[in-house]
């Protein structure tokens, strides 16, 4: 669609990355999504409150797999202890961690069909995410092309040609986290 008299090009590649990060980003949160079995990507999107700051759960400790149905957490240091098994309880992944010192011990529950229900629910949670981060770089472009139009950078029908661009693009995108959320949900939902 583009055409070559432009006096300027939109970057539609920057949309672009940023919408197949808004995706990368979902790919990873459904991995964390595990149907039965321990993983620790289950804990990756858990920040911690720690030294003042949000800090990703693997840089206040290391994480592990003891067992199939365990995870656990190493804390490095005593005084964030606490506050990592409070981020882990109000993640609100049905997770319920003991503290054995430094040592938190997450047993991952029986998938019952109340928490299939329940993982179900996050997983639509998280497509929602995606679909306002997508909906959210859409707007940024199109904030880009109208300020590229009143600067002179663009005409009228240049600037809707590559808005017309924009949508396909998000479209695109906001399809590829529906076709995704409907294959967690299959998998969660599989007995």
């Amino acid at each position: 669609m583009r055409t070559g008299d432009l006096v300027a090009d939109p970057d539609i590649d920057d949309v672009q990355k940023r919408m197949d990060g808004a995706l990368e980003a979902l790919r990873r949160e459904f991995q964390g999504l595990r149907t039965g079995r321990a993983s620790v990507s289950l804990l990756e999107p858990i920040t911690v409150e720690a030294y003042g700051a949000k800090m990703p759960i693997a840089q206040v400790g290391t994480l592990g797999v003891p067992e199939p149905r365990m995870i656990t957490v190493q804390v490095w240091d005593k005084a964030v202890v606490a506050a990592t098994e409070r981020a882990i309880r109000e993640a609100n992944l049905g997770l319920n961690p003991m503290r054995d010192g430094q040592l938190l011990r997450i047993p991952i529950p029986e998938l019952s069909e109340d928490r299939r229900r329940e993982l179900s629910k996050i997983a639509a949670r998280y497509g929602e995410q995606a679909r306002v981060a997508i909906r959210n770089v859409r707007r940024d472009g199109m904030d880009m092309l109208k300020r590229m139009e009143r600067e002179g950078e663009l005409s009228q029908d240049e600037q809707k040609v590559w808005a017309e661009e924009i949508q396909e693009l998000t479209d695109q995108h906001i399809k590829a986290v529906d076709d995704a959320l409907a294959a967690k949900e299959k998998e969660i939902m599989q007995v």
